[in-house]
């Protein structure tokens, strides 16, 4: 009796201890915080984080990259600190559903990752122009549009699916995750506070109605872009995600129905849950795995 319970209390120690096992011997990769870009055309440094995957540092291979981007008020941690994508990226890569890549997380402010209308910050263009191609020399990454995918939550759904609209040439995939797109009607009948609070600076001082569907509104609107972009848009690979209970969730279905009408290729899920980073926590590794498929041949 006694040989039988001690083989018992050891068999139920290592089923206990078994997943903590299996989850130590992942290969953990690297998060590096602090690093900047020093910008000539917004005249101040940008922050971003790395996260280098677990083999970086013991190859001389070159990754595919995915620049993932924040949400209004936060910053360049977020991702990690928050969205803990680091161990997402960890487990997936391990266990195969990702191919081993690095992901970039710049900070954004509140730019919306666009150029304002006065032409001041160029948000936008420093991205574009200096950030990708020296962060594209400074890591092992391989530089070519078919490695390069753009992914991004709330503030940084609308800035990831705008970038990769404007500038197909540059994104394999786009992963906006409960983005903040508006249609031009909604964008009109904004609260005033709404709209002075956050779009004012982007878009113009001031403005009411109407008045606020300028051309640089038009310029920077994912709905105006799609149509008018169509043929190249649909040549970047689209994943749409956003929760049922999301405040947001009028204009990403707005934005999967023109999509569908200009018969642009994308995958659109709505799954349970609201504006929250248990949500994004949650469904990021849907975003990483769709753009990592895009990276095969």
């Amino acid at each position: 009796m006694f040989s039988i319970n001690k083989t018992f209390s050891a068999l139920t120690f290592f089923i206990l201890l078994s997943p903590l096992l299996v989850f130590a011997q992942i290969p953990k990769g690297k998060v590096i915080e602090k690093q900047k870009h020093s910008s000539s055309i917004l005249g101040y440094d940008v922050n971003y984080s790395v996260y280098l995957p677990a083999d970086y540092d013991h190859s001389e291979r070159s990754y595919p990259v995915v620049y993932l981007l924040h949400g209004y008020t936060d910053n360049e941690t977020a991702w990690v600190q928050f969205g803990e994508v680091d161990r997402t990226a960890d487990q997936a890569i391990a266990s195969g559903e990702i191919p081993p890549m690095i992901i970039i997380m710049p900070d954004g402010g509140v730019t919306f990752y666009i150029n304002d209308h006065k032409g001041k910050e160029k948000w936008e263009d420093m991205f574009v122009e200096e950030f990708i191609p020296s962060i594209e020399k400074k890591f092992r990454i391989r530089s070519k549009k078919e490695f390069r995918g753009i992914a991004g939550l709330s503030m940084g759904g609308y800035g990831s699916a705008i970038m990769a609209m404007k500038h197909p040439d540059m994104f394999a995939a786009a992963a906006p995750f409960s983005a903040a797109f508006f249609p031009s009607e909604d964008f009109a009948k904004m609260p005033k506070e709404n709209y002075d609070r956050t779009f004012a600076k982007l878009f113009g001082e001031g403005l009411e109605g109407e008045d606020r569907i300028n051309a640089h509104f038009k310029a920077n609107s994912p709905f105006e872009v799609a149509k008018n972009n169509t043929e190249a848009i649909k040549k970047v690979k689209w994943y749409i995600d956003c929760g049922d209970d999301d405040f947001l969730y009028k204009g990403n279905d707005q934005m999967h129905s023109l999509l569908r009408d200009l018969e642009i290729q994308h995958e659109y899920r709505v799954r349970d849950g609201a504006h929250t980073w248990s949500y994004w926590r949650t469904h990021i590794i849907k975003g990483l795995k769709f753009i990592g498929e895009s990276f095969h041949r």
